[in-house]
């Protein structure tokens, strides 16, 4: 299948003029003070050949007789860019916690709203109350959502579940609207995500419930490109390395099992 979009009033985000393949040192991506640079091409054509971009440039230029296209698209008086890869979403989610944005107006910080049974735990309390036919229906709404403002990869996180359970019901849902979004849909179980009331204490028995019976389940059937975790102060605790200089508040009730997930999972890890 080819495909010609042409007469484009502006291709955005393009490689600078004069560079063909790569930067300098070899790299195709821009960091540091690159990504302030957004070069662009006007009046512009793009062409498709089997779902890859094979050349763009200026209408001008475009070799009419060599690239006859099954498809072509008008782009005049529109811009053309490359999606948004987000890396980091919780789309899948029930209720609201619109009313916690008062307490943080009002000074209050995330452990004190977690402490009132807010946060984390108060989604964990919306979402199993909440069908999986309803929260599938509201995923898909919201990557159509995301999709029409330009998203083209999305990374959608578990961790409103706290239990093996909840949890693996979370993934097969995103699961099941990954099948049916044309987006790229990746799903990471975040299971530690925080520590569930009935386990406030005892973040140790907590812990093996993640690596024993939420993660091998997730491998087995093949429900995560990523297993994540989420380090903060009396949420989760890893265990420092041996030589970590213990620093004033480094008590026992912070103190929990090192997650030290298995690699024989086959699941890449992520940690923030």
């Amino acid at each position: 299948m080819r495909i010609l979009i042409r007469d484009i009033k502006r291709v955005v985000q393009v490689l600078p003029e004069g560079v063909q393949e790569c930067y300098s040192d070899g790299r195709r991506v821009r960091s540091g003070a690159e990504m302030s640079v957004v070069d662009s091409i006007d009046n512009a054509y793009l062409f498709i050949r089997n779902g890859k971009i094979e050349s763009y440039g200026k209408m001008s230029d475009f070799p009419e007789s060599d690239n006859r296209a099954d498809i072509v698209i008008n782009g005049s008086g529109r811009l053309l860019f490359p999606s948004f890869c987000d890396s980091h979403t919780h789309l899948l989610y029930a209720g609201s916690r619109e009313m916690e944005f008062f307490d943080k107006i009002n000074g209050l910080t995330y452990k004190e709203i977690a402490a009132r049974g807010g946060g984390i735990l108060n989604s964990a309390a919306l979402l199993r109350d909440t069908s999986s036919e309803v929260l599938l229906e509201n995923l898909m709404m919201r990557i159509s959502e995301i999709a029409e403002k330009g998203t083209g990869a999305v990374e959608i996180k578990s961790g409103y579940g706290l239990n093996a359970e909840e949890e693996l019901r979370i993934l097969r849902i995103i699961k099941k609207a990954s099948e049916g979004s044309y987006l790229t849909v990746k799903s990471t179980l975040l299971g530690a995500h925080a520590i569930p009331s009935e386990y406030r204490g005892d973040s140790e028995a907590f812990a093996n419930v993640v690596i024993n019976e939420m993660i091998p389940v997730a491998a087995t059937e093949g429900l995560a490109d990523f297993i994540d975790v989420f380090c903060e102060d009396k949420i989760i605790y890893v265990e420092p390395h041996e030589n970590h200089q213990r620093q004033p508040g480094d008590d026992n009730e912070n103190r929990g099992k090192p997650l030290a997930y298995p690699a024989s999972s086959g699941i890449a890890m992520l940690i923030h």
